[in-house]
């Protein structure tokens, strides 16, 4: 029999590599959307409805997924789901119209549910104190995202973008394969029989979990909508080739994976509450300057008018992008903290929930970026909304965390002064 230890690293590596290719699946229009966008004539809403369709169903079906893990247990769901996702990502390649790579990619988009099987089958395998590490590592496969901003455009230059879809069914079919045969299941973690999917569902009346919805919401949300955006920023805004601006878009979207394990290990170390807190803060000061327009602006001096110009080079506007990246890597894995720590009996149906509404806002929000870009012309846009929703959340953490520990020390602090 294979050792527990064995089992765990097993099913920990080859959940994170199964992760990584759903996506980079999932994220797949980020880069064939671009040539697609050309082919149709598309407008900018139009693209931002084209690249956000597979985190759509991607999202919705990551509650029941979640449902179902603690059912039925990680393996087989994980499994099951990536089977159902390698038909329709090869019939990509045969999409003519607009609505042909909609309704496919509603199906493509399956792939992005893994995350709420994954992370609740990884835990699950790990005790208490090492699963925001476990939950990191696993989340880690978010880098997916800049594995096909790496690889995909040397795809499309080679070969045409309708062979990515072909490379993309081919990797996830083995990966498929080779998860059945090198993972394990465990009865004890499934939920009991008695429990009902109403007693699941009770969870969506706590107040709680709405707000860890919230905080996910932009450091998944915001970074699904970005990761599906930035390649074309470079391009229009720069002035970037396809490969160029993929690679520049990838500073964002590689940290914003890999790190997550990192941020796996400071949630355990220092806790959710401090890690998020931070995020949200660096996050917020990174988006409001990255916000501001390229500008130009006159000023009537005495010795006549001079002329300023503000704007973002490449170089620092990756710089800030990369910081958002890390930003938002720690902030998924610190979210996910609070969940293991709070709700450690029925994770898969929270963290269901948790990845819904994130994924959500990676599905609106690139739609809302190519409505603002339409109705404003202004770019940069896209990171004015990003920032108004980190000040929700900060909002938010203050009023319900960080003012009621600070109404917490005060009587002690007042106690400590009166001896």
């Amino acid at each position: 029999m294979t050792p527990r230890s064995q089992q765990q690293l097993s099913v920990l590596v080859m959940s994170t590599l199964a992760f990584t290719v759903c996506f980079a699946v999932w994220m797949m229009f980020a880069v064939i959307g671009i040539p697609i966008k050309a082919q149709l004539g598309l407008n900018e809403t139009q693209f931002g409805i084209l690249i956000a369709t597979p985190v759509l169903t991607g999202s919705l079906i990551r509650l029941p997924l979640g449902m179902w893990t603690d059912r039925f247990g990680g393996r087989i769901v994980f499994f099951a789901l990536m089977l159902s996702t390698v038909g329709p990502i090869w019939l990509m390649e045969f999409a003519t119209e607009f609505w042909h790579f909609l309704t496919i990619g509603l199906f493509v988009g399956l792939a992005g549910g893994s995350f709420s099987v994954g992370i609740a089958y990884c835990a699950r395998w790990y005790e208490k104190e090492r699963q925001g590490m476990a939950m990191g590592v696993f989340g880690a496969g978010n880098s997916g995202a800049a594995v096909t901003k790496l690889v995909a455009p040397s795809i499309v230059l080679a070969y045409g973008w309708t062979m990515v879809p072909q490379v993309y069914a081919a990797a996830m079919l083995v990966t498929a394969i080779l998860f059945w045969f090198f993972t394990y299941d465990d009865p004890s973690h499934k939920v009991p029989a008695h429990v009902t999917v109403a007693d699941q569902l009770k969870a969506l009346k706590d107040p709680v979990v709405w707000k860890y919805c919230q905080y996910y919401s932009i450091v998944f949300g915001g970074y699904v909508a970005l990761a599906l955006w930035m390649t074309k920023y470079y391009v229009t805004e720069y002035g970037f080739d396809l490969k160029t601006a993929a690679l520049f878009a990838a500073a964002f979207s590689l940290p914003g994976g890999v790190l997550r394990a990192v941020g796996g290990w400071m949630s355990d170390k220092w806790g959710a509450h401090r890690v998020t807190w931070w995020v949200l803060w660096v996050s917020w000061i990174c988006l409001f300057i990255m916000s501001y327009p390229q500008t130009e602006f006159t000023v009537k001096t005495v010795t006549g008018p001079v002329t300023y110009n503000l704007h973002l080079s490449a170089e620092m506007f990756t710089a800030l992008l990369f910081t958002v990246g890390v930003a938002f890597a720690f902030g998924k894995a610190s979210v996910f903290k609070y969940i293991s720590d709070e709700y450690p009996h029925n994770i898969g149906v929270i963290s269901g929930i948790v990845g819904l509404i994130g994924g959500l806002g990676g599905f609106f929000l690139p739609i809302m970026f190519g409505a603002l870009v339409d109705l404003t012309g202004i770019r940069s846009s896209a990171f004015m909304l990003m920032y108004g929703v980190v000040w929700v959340s900060l909002i938010w953490m203050y009023t319900t965390e960080v003012r009621k520990l600070d109404l917490i020390k005060k009587p002690a602090v007042a106690a400590d002064t009166m001896e």
